[in-house]
């Protein structure tokens, strides 16, 4: 609890609330990745790609690099990588420009 308060009286709100945004969207998007390996594996519906990539776009790239390691879960395609790696870097660029031009106090 101590460290809690420590980082409220250090972080204004408006960071407080990324953080757990990215949280949020971290732990949807790893539980997409567990939810498509079990398809997978199954042969059952999966998630279409396109929407990982989304998901790993607007914030949840933590949880999707982390299900990809706990999973083993589009770790040699390729193709997908290439494009994950990419809005990964894209997510962070916008991140920075948003942090760097005044968007939070």
């Amino acid at each position: 609890m101590p460290l809690l308060s420590c980082c409220m009286v250090f972080m204004s709100l408006e960071y407080l609330v990324l953080l757990s945004c990215y949280g949020l969207l971290s732990l949807v998007t790893f539980c997409c990745y567990g939810v498509d390996k079990s398809a997978a594996k199954r042969g059952k519906w999966r998630i279409r790609e396109s929407t990982l990539h989304v998901l790993s776009l607007v914030g949840g790239w933590p949880g999707a690099l982390l299900g990809q390691k706990v999973f083993r879960h589009k770790t040699k395609k390729c193709r997908f990588l290439v494009v994950f790696w990419l809005s990964v870097v894209v997510n962070l660029a916008v991140l920075w420009v948003f942090i760097h031009c005044g968007f939070f106090s």
